[in-house]
């Protein structure tokens, strides 16, 4: 049955070591085959790697703490707009919509996860610290997918009036 109302935000719990639920749903949308250990492995592994980033490189403007470092990383890659194709009068135009709060983290999660699987050759855990570090200080990957994004709307501002 479509757009059934599901309790999944009621169920999920905080992750283990930080008491944060945001952290577990990216924990969740990391994970692969239903190997839970192995993405808190690969998240927890990241996050202390960019703990001992921010404790040997001390700067102005960087988050104390490593969960605070992924709390802006993953505020920086959140769209605001998105286009979407919409169908008028026999041809599509693409038009720029507000993005609600729940697909913006989705969003955001879905950028930075394909981001850090694209890079081979290296652990998951270095290139999910790198990509989550870089989105902290508003570059990388993800970010550069959020620009664009955000370009895009901005290119088809002229159509907004078709949403409704």
């Amino acid at each position: 049955m479509a757009g059934r109302i599901t309790a999944s935000e009621k169920q999920l719990q905080p992750d283990p070591r930080y008491g944060d639920r945001v952290l577990a749903k990216f924990i969740n949308c990391v994970m692969l085959d239903g190997k839970k250990a192995v993405a808190q492995r690969v998240v927890y592994d990241a996050l202390d790697r960019i703990q001992a980033n921010l404790d040997k490189g001390k700067r102005e403007g960087m988050p104390e703490t490593a969960i605070d470092a992924f709390r802006l990383a993953i505020d920086n890659v959140k769209p605001n707009v998105e286009v979407r194709s919409k169908r008028v009068g026999g041809a599509n135009y693409q038009v720029p919509m507000p993005v609600t709060q729940k697909r913006r983290q989705s969003l955001a999660f879905r950028w930075i996860i394909t981001a850090v699987r694209s890079e081979k050759g290296k652990p998951m855990a270095a290139c999910l610290a790198k990509e989550l570090f870089d989105a902290a200080n508003g570059d990388g990957k993800a970010c550069t997918v959020r620009e664009q994004t955000h370009r895009m709307a901005e290119a088809n501002k002229a159509f907004s009036h078709f949403a409704w």
